[in-house]
């Protein structure tokens, strides 16, 4: 199958909203993203040791939606991947791994 770019979610939670645990979460997500979906680890351990000053980064901050999962930390990688779409691993960490069932992971 030829290259095509996927989107893959994951998503994360903190007990404490603390700079430590929102980068242990936050790598452990992207690690199995990374793993799962079988791409190169390389160019997350560039960043991450270049501290991630040419990455495009988008924050953005949940509504305050009522039962919305608190402290939870959302991703999207946009990735070239030979991968079909159903082989996509989605990826839930934490308090949120029931946020979306509906996608393969």
């Amino acid at each position: 199958m030829p290259a095509a770019v996927r989107a893959i979610r994951g998503a994360t939670t903190v007990d404490l909203d603390t700079e430590d645990q929102v980068t242990t979460r936050v790598q452990a997500l992207l690690d199995a993203i990374l793993e799962r979906n079988g791409l190169v680890k390389f160019p997350a351990a560039a960043a991450r040791a270049m501290g991630l000053g040419d990455v495009p980064l988008l924050c953005a901050r949940e509504l305050g939606v009522v039962g919305a999962q608190p402290r939870c930390i959302r991703v999207l990688l946009h990735v070239s991947t030979g991968r079909k779409r159903e082989d996509i691993q989605h990826v839930y960490l934490e308090s949120a791994q029931g946020l979306r069932d509906d996608l393969p992971g």
